[in-house]
């Protein structure tokens, strides 16, 4: 080697300086090409992986999926369409006799046979119920209200007011009704106005539907503010937040979602402030998140990551190929495993101690190749494995604490028709705008939850509202009853 060093040093002097010029430029050339096929290399991996990205590996939604090959048609014979054999069937529950509105009897008068006339009973007819709907006409009631000057002094006298009577020209059904159709079927405002007009025989103009949303929103101020402090002091709370616009500007629509009730806010910012304010200063429950960092302020032993975004992270690292692809494979197998137990969990056919024991050396090696995953070589794979590793404790609180779900999909659920309202509306115009969807997302979903019909509570927020009284509650009546007790 030194002999070869030597050598080319000896060559080296005695090449021409103008020759040795040249090299240098060629040298700094291949070095600097050198530099731009690393760069170009490192451009075409990012992009070949993003052009790879689906549902399954990323946090796109799967409308953003490609168009998947249609699955090969089934030969004849094989299978049909529909039910199949052995399938329970689901037919409509007749209504019991005494709740119909009208029974007609339906008797065959001779015998098809010798045409002998028939009378009687059958003791066990055969029932069909058709079920319509009647011809829908508003009712308009008129007040005439009287001004009487007083024979004695001359003075005059107005009556006062009747108690629940509204001021405006529609009534607490009707606008409960509005803020049903635009709040909950998420009608546009001019769809609202037709359907009311053809539906109900109710003539009303676009900008009134804006006023009566805003009135809707006054009317549930006091349910919603009471579910939102219910939600502070429950044992387990799913957060999550998509993307909004308020106004032409970004904004973000945030979801926390409970057992028995369900919140929403629109907000400007989508930091960890938000998530403060919607679990409030007293909640010490278990935080079920993505690893969005908004969410790094509440403590790691108290939360439970979404298995469902790690998986699309391990699917990821599958997609990249060579030593990334191996682990990604290895981890997948270990998830798989993990919800085959867990569903055997929810179904009774495992016990919870049982899981446990079983979860001990499955956390090990998930573990183990996470930290294999940080050391791979692989950068994307490397920072994935390094940022799940830095909360490991949040992968397995489910396994300890009962009642806490291994993913976010109740928050992902929840949020979803605001999703549907964003794109089907563009966000709301104004801030009072984003206070309506607040209010009427957060009584939807929670009284959903509860089985409750929306539009009865509607009509009777707003008739609460025009006696004067209080709006009845979203919280779950054993929580209405402890209320009231103390």
């Amino acid at each position: 080697m030194e002999t070869l060093l030597a050598l080319r040093h000896e060559v080296w002097e005695w090449t021409p300086p103008e020759a040795q010029a040249y090299i240098r430029a060629l040298e700094a050339r291949v070095e600097t090409l050198t530099s731009m096929v690393h760069a170009l290399q490192k451009q075409v991996g990012t992009l070949q992986e993003q052009l790879h990205q689906t549902s399954r590996n990323s946090s796109r939604p799967p409308s953003s999926d490609p168009p998947q090959p249609q699955r090969p048609h089934r030969p004849r014979g094989q299978r049909r369409r529909g039910g199949q054999p052995g399938h329970p069937g689901a037919t409509r529950t007749l209504i019991p006799v005494e709740e119909v509105d009208e029974v007609v009897v339906i008797k065959p008068a001779q015998c098809t046979h010798c045409q002998a006339p028939l009378s009687g009973d059958d003791p066990t007819p055969w029932r069909h119920q058709v079920i319509e709907l009647p011809p829908i006409k508003p009712v308009v009631t008129e007040y005439q209200w009287h001004q009487l000057a007083c024979p004695t002094c001359g003075a005059t006298t107005r009556a006062p007011w009747p108690a629940g009577v509204p001021s405006g020209t529609y009534g607490p059904r009707v606008q409960a009704t509005v803020a049903l159709y635009t709040g909950s079927y998420r009608l546009s405002k001019r769809t609202t106005q037709q359907a009311m007009s053809e539906v109900f025989g109710v003539p009303m103009r676009v900008g009134t539907i804006s006023q009566l949303e805003q009135a809707t929103t006054a009317v549930l101020d006091a349910p919603v503010e009471e579910a939102r402090t219910y939600v502070h002091e429950q044992a387990v709370a799913h957060l999550d937040e998509t993307s909004w616009r308020q106004g032409g500007k970004r904004a973000w629509l945030w979801v926390a979602v409970t057992s028995w009730v369900t919140v929403f806010v629109v907000r400007m910012s989508r930091g960890g402030q938000v998530a403060r304010e919607l679990l409030g200063e007293r909640f010490s429950g278990i935080l079920v998140t993505d690893r969005y960092s908004a969410y790094n302020w509440y403590p790691v032993r108290w939360r439970q990551l979404c298995w469902a975004h790690v998986l699309r992270d391990f699917e990821a690292m599958r997609g990249r190929g060579g030593a990334s692809e191996e682990i990604g494979e290895a981890l997948l197998a270990q998830a798989r495993q993990m919800f085959t137990w867990w569903h055997r969990v929810r179904e009774g056919t495992l016990t919870r101690s049982t899981f446990r024991s079983y979860m001990t050396p499955l956390r090990r090696e998930v573990e183990r190749l996470l930290v294999a995953g940080s050391r791979s070589g692989v950068p994307k794979t490397a920072g994935t494995c390094h940022d799940i590793l830095k909360r490991r404790e949040a992968l397995w609180t489910f396994v300890q604490v009962e009642g806490v779900e291994p993913t976010n999909n109740a928050a992902e659920r929840s949020i979803r028709p605001g999703v549907l309202w964003r794109k089907g509306s563009f966000g709301t115009q104004s801030a009072e705008g984003s206070r309506f969807v607040e209010s009427m997302m957060t009584v939807v979903t929670t009284l959903k939850q509860q089985q409750r019909n929306v539009l009865e509570f509607l009509t009777a927020a707003c008739e609460a509202a025009l006696r004067g009284e209080a709006a009845p509650s979203l919280l779950p009546a054993s929580d209405q009853e402890a209320q009231t007790a103390a």
